[in-house]
């Protein structure tokens, strides 16, 4: 049985982009960067909400400016199995399953089915998945947005700490399960 883990970096006001949808908050640097890459490495899957999917599909090419760290992310991006959540996509990129029914119930048998960490990217398609859900990662950056998209896209479930960690000087992890 797979272990669900919704993990974002947001804003210390608890957003995940601004007003405008833009991502707006500076690349983290390279000791954040390392850190997810292996939590990519880890994970056994995707599943993404739509917007999500569209900002991370670049890496399906290698562009010439990446650097090591970059490539070493996308390779192991491009390993893992994803299924994208949509209404609106004709057709996903490789290695990837376009979920058009019963999101769901396609989280719920996947999450019966496969073994390993499952990682679920986007706040809509948590908001959706959050009875399956088992763990929260929340990173908290040290940016302001005032407005925007937040981490918890509906009402916020109860939730336990279980765990910190400091990633950087810049960024902390707090880990929380279903209370």
């Amino acid at each position: 049985m797979a272990k669900l883990v919704f993990g974002m970096s947001q804003s210390l006001d608890g957003y995940v982009d601004d007003v405008e949808g833009t991502l707006c908050m500076p690349a983290p640097g390279p000791v954040v960067f390392r850190h997810f890459i292996d939590v990519v490495a880890s994970h056994t899957g995707c599943i993404y909400g739509r917007r999500i999917y569209e900002l991370m599909r670049y890496r399906e090419v290698d562009r010439p400016e990446w650097g090591a760290p970059e490539h070493e992310f996308a390779a192991a991006w491009r390993r893992q199995p994803k299924w994208v959540a949509s209404r609106t996509l004709e057709s996903v990129g490789p290695n990837a399953t376009l979920i058009r029914g019963d999101v769901v119930a396609t989280v719920r048998d996947l999450k019966a089915t496969v073994e390993g960490e499952l990682d679920v990217a986007g706040p809509m398609l948590a908001a959706a998945v959050a009875p399956l859900i088992d763990e929260y990662r929340l990173y908290f950056l040290p940016y302001v947005l005032g407005a925007g998209k937040p981490y918890f896209a509906g009402a916020r479930p109860p939730l336990r700490l279980v765990g910190t960690n400091r990633i950087s000087d810049q960024v902390v992890q707090l880990v929380y399960v279903p209370a």
